[in-house]
């Protein structure tokens, strides 16, 4: 038996259509030993598969020890990756008990007074994305190929995509390409960061609201819902949702009407949901935070974005486009020599994209790469075309106060622009800019901007 922490896991896949360019990937297969479904077996279509009592797992049990989604089980190269829900009995393999591991092929996990038998299947191919961008998402690496040939798929119906990754993976451009490919490519985008609101103010964001309805209430709101009419909303940290207005989000989902706060008409729309969290809502609702019928409202189909820790390989060509973005003309190794974008690709990333490309804007404005907690990021800083006059005018000064200087300026144009661009919305800055709103908030402060 092997038990240990994984590195990498995998997004949910589907199988190749005809003439589409493709990956192989092992599928799974479980077999019931004990318990109240004992001589169940299954085959999964792909290379991941979910068990619980709920309706919408591959695999339903009938086992009242067992929660409504219990354990994931994802296919690997060097074994089967085992995700415990936030269960409530747990998950064991033999004496240890799980929360993330990797066992063998063939080995048997508890869950609740249930044992299975986990093995591999047969081998699929999954289509790839033709291409190496799809929208403003980047990567070459067969799992974000992978992802852009789901996401292409999926924008050409009309249900709910629930989009599950770490902060900083991309999960708006992700949503966007949804919207941009699809039928409503023409109609509005809309946008709420249900984790950058207070609680209070989540439903007028949603609904809007009518003059006078609560202190502050000064004019009438046209919440988001009415300016998604005909486009597509986009729930950004679905997760933070107060388990108060779940209800009221669930029964605008269910009957496309609602009411202004404060107001008696009813409002029909028509629009498309697409929501996204860093948190597991599985996990929410087995312990009873989330509801479960919203969750299938919102999670019709589900897509992981992988963190770039499982990417390595697409850091280079990242880095290119950050560099093009910012208006980098030159070559790229003399912003970022060989060795040290060897070092960058193993860095671990916890901020995922959204940290590397702030690292590359900071290098532009800076001449170097800044400091950072890589192995093989020592030697010479490389001089990069386009660095500013500014740092080129103050290099004879001490090596710390030019770069807090340097640093300080870039921030203060980056914010000053940043708020032009959107109009002083701090939301909407913090959207564009990929930024936590809180982080956004005390830059500006810093900074004295408003």
């Amino acid at each position: 038996m092997r038990c240990y922490v994984p590195r990498v896991s995998s997004p949910t896949v589907s199988t190749q259509p005809s003439g589409a360019p493709g990956f192989p990937v092992r599928t799974l297969r479980i077999e019931v030993t004990d318990g109240p479904d004992a001589g169940l077996s299954h085959v999964a279509e792909s290379d991941t598969l979910s068990i619980g009592t709920a309706s919408s797992n591959e695999v339903v049990l009938h086992d009242a020890t067992v929660s409504r989604f219990h354990v994931e089980l994802v296919a690997r190269s060097d074994g089967i990756l085992v995700i415990d829900q936030g269960s409530t009995n747990g998950t064991t393999c033999g004496p240890v008990r799980i929360e993330r591991a990797v066992v063998a092929s063939g080995s048997t996990l508890t869950i609740g007074r249930s044992t299975l038998r986990v093995g591999e299947g047969a081998e699929v191919t999954v289509e790839l994305h033709e291409g190496d961008s799809l929208g403003a998402l980047v990567g070459r690496t067969p799992t974000m190929r992978r992802l852009m040939a789901q996401l292409r798929r999926a924008a050409s119906s009309d249900v709910p995509v629930l989009l599950v990754g770490e902060s900083g993976t991309g999960k708006e451009l992700a949503a966007r390409a949804l919207h941009d490919l699809g039928p409503r490519a023409d109609r509005p985008f809309v946008t709420v960061d249900c984790g950058a609101l207070s609680p209070s103010l989540v439903a007028s964001e949603l609904f809007g609201h009518e003059k006078g309805a609560f202190t502050g209430a000064d004019t009438q709101h046209v919440g988001a819902f009415e300016r998604a009419d005909g486009g597509t909303l986009f729930l950004d940290e679905i997760g933070e949702l107060p388990a108060s207005l779940q209800p009221a989000l669930l029964g605008a989902l269910e009957r496309r009407r609602f009411r202004r706060v404060g107001g008696r008409n009813e409002i029909a729309v028509d629009v498309r949901v697409v929501s996204a969290t860093n948190r597991d809502l599985r996990a929410e609702v087995n312990a009873g935070s989330y509801r479960l019928d919203l969750y299938y409202r919102l999670a019709v189909v589900v897509l992981r974005i992988p963190p770039l820790r499982d990417r390595p390989e697409d850091v280079p060509m990242l880095v290119e486009r950050f560099l093009r973005d910012d208006g980098h003309e030159g070559p790229i190794d003399a912003v970022v020599p060989p060795s040290r974008m060897v070092a960058l690709c193993e860095h671990p990333w916890p901020g995922n994209v959204r940290e590397l490309r702030n690292v590359v804007r900071a290098t532009l404005a800076l001449g170097e790469l800044p400091e950072m907690d890589v192995p093989g990021l020592g030697g010479a800083p490389a001089r990069p075309n386009g660095v500013t006059a500014r740092a080129d005018a103050a290099l004879d000064g001490p090596y710390g106060e030019v770069r807090a200087a340097v640093l300080k300026d870039f921030e203060r144009r980056y914010l000053r622009r940043l708020l032009d661009r959107a109009g002083g919305n701090v939301s909407k800055a913090a959207r564009d800019a990929e930024m936590d709103r809180s982080h956004l908030a005390e830059l500006l402060k810093r900074h004295g901007l408003r």
